[in-house]
């Protein structure tokens, strides 16, 4: 995974470099049915990240998809978010052909405003130490770069959302939910996004090739965001997708994130 930490603005092949896949999770992903569409799906979406916080916390499961030299790669993260706190840790796992080491550990991610902290991320770093990265330096914002979406970050994306249609009423993981689809505008996020996230998402606003990105949103009855689907989109020597889920459960489950001291964080240069 390459973040390159020492430079104030990444391009798009650095950033493509350091992610692989998304994993579409098939369950709940069913046709709607026949019921009546709520009467403002599109404030629903849109208010998602404010649920959350009244949430209070909750597991999360992230997956990553991308097709890169006719292969098709997923990357893997599973931890817990605080929404109010806007802090979340995350384990993700490489699959073995990111690193061509098939023994290579998960790497550690604690996310916090504007940060973004790795540990095990290899590449001259030393086991022992963590690596920070400046989000708002992101061309992506971290939406994609660092193998997982921040689920803060998924959701707050969420308040751009428009032209949203009703898809109908699905089951995901034993929960009805409602399956919402439509765009979003990065920058229109931006502006309405909690400050804590503002900074990231206005660098994503710069550095995607497309300001819409697609989505599939599925809500609970109490308006929780259970489950979205994002498509981001690149310019690489053509066209690139990026495909990213997040799912949430079991909300109200206490998640403690502990950022590393200032001794703990490497200082030395980043390989490429």
């Amino acid at each position: 995974m390459v973040v390159h930490q020492h430079r104030r603005r990444y391009g798009h092949g650095a950033a493509t470099a350091v992610i692989v896949a998304v994993v579409l999770t098939a369950a709940g992903c069913g046709g709607g049915t026949d019921d009546e569409p709520p009467a403002d799906g599109a404030a629903a979406v849109r208010g998602a990240a404010d649920t959350l916080t009244r949430a209070g916390s909750a597991r999360a499961r992230t997956a990553m998809e991308m097709a890169t030299g006719g292969t098709r790669v997923t990357i893997r993260g599973e931890g817990g978010v605080d929404f109010r706190n806007r802090m979340g840790q995350l384990l993700v796992m490489l699959p073995a052909d990111v690193t061509g080491k098939p023994g290579h550990r998960p790497i550690t991610e604690l996310l916090a405003p504007g940060a973004l902290y790795m540990k095990n991320r290899g590449a001259g770093v030393p086991a022992d130490k963590w690596v920070r990265v400046d989000t708002t330096t992101l061309s992506d914002g971290n939406l994609v770069t660092g193998g997982a979406t921040d689920p803060l970050a998924a959701a707050e994306l969420l308040r751009g959302a428009e032209a949203v249609t009703y898809v109908g009423e699905t089951e995901l993981a034993g929960t009805k939910v409602r399956h919402y689809r439509g765009t979003t505008d990065i920058g229109r996020a931006a502006r309405s996004a909690s400050p804590q996230v503002r900074g990231a998402l206005e660098a994503a606003a710069k550095g995607f090739s497309k300001d819409a990105v697609p989505f599939d949103a599925y809500l609970d009855e109490e308006g929780r965001l259970r489950k979205v689907r994002h498509r981001f989109s690149y310019e690489n020597n053509g066209a690139i997708d990026v495909f990213s889920t997040t799912l949430l459960y079991g909300f109200g489950t206490p998640v403690t994130v502990v950022l590393p001291a200032s001794g703990d964080i490497y200082a030395g240069k980043i390989a490429e």
